[in-house]
């Protein structure tokens, strides 16, 4: 079972691209290493600066490991992984004027689930994520 203390280390390991904001990211001051929500939305932030980009040769590795977080990660790793990172992206995505569906042929099967999941909450379709 994959727990929070790895969350970072796994993406770190699918997107080496990410190091230097991680970097960055941890020295800031105000830094909490307990904090996964946050660090999951730098890595949100991270995912849409490289779809801007057109740098998506990390993505299919990221998002192996996205899915092995929504299977194999505990509950918190789990939630997390849906709350903290997907909705993040799509938020993210949203406001850098990038239409969130641009990351949907990247997710697996579980992680599409709950990327849809999240629509239809945002949609007033469901009652929870």
């Amino acid at each position: 079972m994959i727990e929070k203390e790895q969350v970072v280390g796994l993406l770190l390991g699918a997107s080496p691209s990410f190091a230097e904001n991680w970097e960055r990211h941890v020295s800031d001051p105000t830094y909490d290493e307990e904090l996964l929500y946050v660090h999951l939305g730098e890595f949100a932030q991270h995912l849409v600066d490289l779809m801007k980009e057109g740098k998506t040769e990390e993505f299919q590795a990221i998002f192996d490991v996205v899915e092995r977080l929504h299977l194999e990660g505990d509950p918190y790793v789990r939630e997390a992984t849906t709350i903290g990172l997907l909705e993040a992206i799509q938020n993210v995505a949203g406001d850098n004027d990038l239409a969130p569906e641009a990351f949907y042929p990247y997710l697996g099967t579980e992680s599409k689930h709950w990327w849809e999941r999240l629509n239809e909450f945002w949609s007033g379709e469901g009652n929870h994520v």
